[in-house]
């Protein structure tokens, strides 16, 4: 009798590795993981950030290639817009100053604007000339350069929270005809169109809170009353933020006294930019207009 039959041996061999049906999706998610975690990390960071930080950031996103409209984007860049206040006055004044010196389009302008700090805020004058830079010689319509510098301005400033004051100014010339025109009706007819034309071109409603008509009461060169640089328009950028109150000489002011010296502006202020002066053409009793340009 033969012996049985051995069973045939199976042998079942697995292939090693650490794939499986994780493979490589363990990366991803942490990938994943990582850039959620600094993309928190930034909103916190932002939402710390200065008002100017954020605007910047916001700027950069809406236009990252800078092709848009920015403040100052006609005079050669200056940035996004800010809120004028005592602190960044000085830098906003000397970046539209440098921005008009580099601008081809503005190089024949650049003398007669002058930007002056003062109590109010940033003081922007548009000093005429002999032939009329701005304003036609005893008119209240605007030149082609006047007309482009008040668009341009308007632009910029109407992207501002700060509320708007315009001055018009004469010389003492006298109108060769005597028909009741003078030079209270002409500062304050210069004033408003300055007013209607920047309002048509970027300044936001009610942003003008103000215009003045000073006639030839508030004059640049006094000892040279017909010079042609005392007809100007102001246009006043004023501070967002309450003026700082005055401390008192030798101790605190006592309750209902306002300390020595209260009611001073700042440095570089122009006198008659306060109070006390007439608008829109108001007349004052005396002196009466003598008329001019």
């Amino acid at each position: 009798m033969s012996a049985p039959a051995t069973p045939p041996i199976i042998v079942i061999k697995k292939k090693g590795g650490h794939g499986g049906h994780h493979g490589g999706a363990w990366k991803v998610a942490y990938a994943d993981f990582v850039t959620a975690m600094m993309a928190f990390f930034i909103v916190m960071w932002l939402l710390n950030a200065s008002v100017e930080v954020q605007k910047a950031v916001a700027g950069y996103f809406q236009d990252p290639r800078g092709s848009g409209k920015k403040m100052g984007s006609s005079f050669g860049g200056t940035g996004e817009s800010v809120t004028v206040d005592r602190k960044n006055i000085k830098a906003l004044k000397d970046k539209l100053q440098q921005a008009m010196k580099e601008s081809p389009k503005f190089e024949k302008l650049k003398d007669n604007v002058q930007m002056t700090v003062t109590g109010e805020g940033l003081r922007i004058e548009l000093l005429e000339n002999e032939k009329g830079m701005f304003f036609d010689n005893g008119q209240a319509k605007p030149t082609q350069n006047g007309h482009t510098l008040l668009m341009e301005l308007a632009s910029e400033l109407g992207k501002m929270p700060n509320t708007i004051l315009i001055e018009g100014h004469t010389d003492s010339k006298a109108f060769s005809e005597d028909n009741g025109y003078s030079n209270w009706e002409l500062s304050a007819d210069r004033a408003n169109a300055a007013r209607k034309l920047m309002e048509e071109n970027g300044l936001r409603e009610n942003q003008v809170v103000e215009i003045r008509g000073y006639a030839d009461q508030e004059l640049r060169l006094k000892d040279k009353p017909e010079d042609p640089s005392n007809r100007r328009i102001s246009i006043i950028v004023r501070y967002t933020d309450p003026p700082p109150k005055p401390e008192p000489k030798g101790g605190a002011a006592k309750e209902g006294e306002g300390g020595e010296g209260e009611g001073k502006t700042e440095e570089g202020e122009e006198k008659g930019a306060e109070h006390g002066k007439p608008t829109e053409g108001a007349k004052p009793a005396a002196p009466a207009a003598k008329g001019g340009h």
